[in-house]
């Protein structure tokens, strides 16, 4: 199979149909298939791909047992997808399903393993703007994303790359952590951005908090390290200190009183604190990040694509 199409479905019964049925417009002529997953959704939205399911044989539908959350919703689509290439996109018509044409061609023209849609005019509410910008600033350090990429949600995948994504066993997915985690060999292509067809995005601040957390502490051992440079640092500026105490005292030059022998005991002993701590968070975090076996998602059912 070419093509893989996987669409994380939250609240979207007035919608979904309508993609599905251009995305088999679009790409009549591929070998395709279009994973959706339903995440906990509490409007008509199961029933809505229950039935879309039911009358195309190229659409599998999982319904996950909760709200998930849209990176474990996206993982669990990677999971059952079984394309050449996988792309992921939303279901609120923000971006056009032709342009998955565009994110291929890109792909095997470059011959790259990712390829990320960047937009000349960004149609999300401002707050969401804001929050991508954070999220993006935030893993060009933590992650070594070139300061250029844009790392936008709709997005073209390799098979190798997916294999190594869906080995992913922890609670916490950050999809696009977990790419930068296999490969570098990524390109990007600007494809059109339109204004949301219907409803509100389900962009909140808490979840901008929980993913802006989530990258800075589950994808990265960078915070932990922060702390382990300032003990250094501050540890290493109060042994120079010390030293220029008591080269003064011995020499004459000035006399230290107790107060700042009690600072500099302080600050000396606060440093090789924060040193240690942060030495034993690395081997914490390291276990941490290797040994989190909570489950991503859980399933509640699933209709397979029907194969020959």
């Amino acid at each position: 199979m070419k093509l893989s199409v996987v669409i994380p479905v939250y609240n979207s019964e007035g919608t979904i149909a309508r993609l599905v049925e251009r995305l088999h417009v679009c790409l009549g002529d591929w070998d395709f298939e279009i994973v959706l997953v339903n995440d906990g959704s509490v409007d008509g939205s199961e029933q809505v791909c229950q039935q879309l399911a039911d009358t195309h044989d190229t659409v599998q539908f999982i319904s996950l047992r909760r709200n998930f959350g849209e990176f474990n919703a996206v993982l669990c689509g990677l999971t059952h997808a079984r394309g050449q290439y996988t792309a992921i996109i939303d279901d609120d018509f923000q971006n056009p399903p032709e342009s998955i044409l565009t994110l291929l061609k890109t792909a095997e023209r470059g011959q790259f393993d990712v390829v990320y849609s960047r937009y000349a005019e960004k149609k999300h509410h401002w707050f969401r703007n804001v929050g991508s910008w954070l999220v993006n600033a935030l893993t060009t350090y933590s992650l070594g994303k070139p300061r250029g990429l844009y790392l936008s949600s709709f997005k073209l995948i390799r098979r190798e790359v997916v294999d190594e994504i869906i080995a992913y066993t922890g609670p916490y997915p950050y999809i696009d952590g977990l790419i930068f985690r296999v490969t570098r060999n990524i390109g990007s292509v600007e494809v059109p951005h339109n204004p949301r067809s219907e409803g509100q995005s389900n962009y909140t601040l808490r979840k901008l908090i929980a993913l802006f957390l989530n990258v800075f502490i589950g994808y990265s051992l960078w915070p932990i390290r922060i702390f382990t440079v300032a003990g250094a640092v501050m540890f290493g500026l109060g042994l120079v200190t010390g030293l220029i105490l008591l080269a003064g005292e011995l020499a004459g030059a000035f006399t230290v009183s107790g107060l700042g022998l009690i600072g500099w005991g302080i600050g000396t002993g606060l440093g090789l604190q924060l040193l240690f701590m942060g030495v034993l968070g690395e081997y914490l975090g390291k276990l941490f990040m290797a040994h989190s076996g909570l489950p991503a998602y859980v399933e509640k059912r699933r209709k397979e694509r029907v194969t020959d």
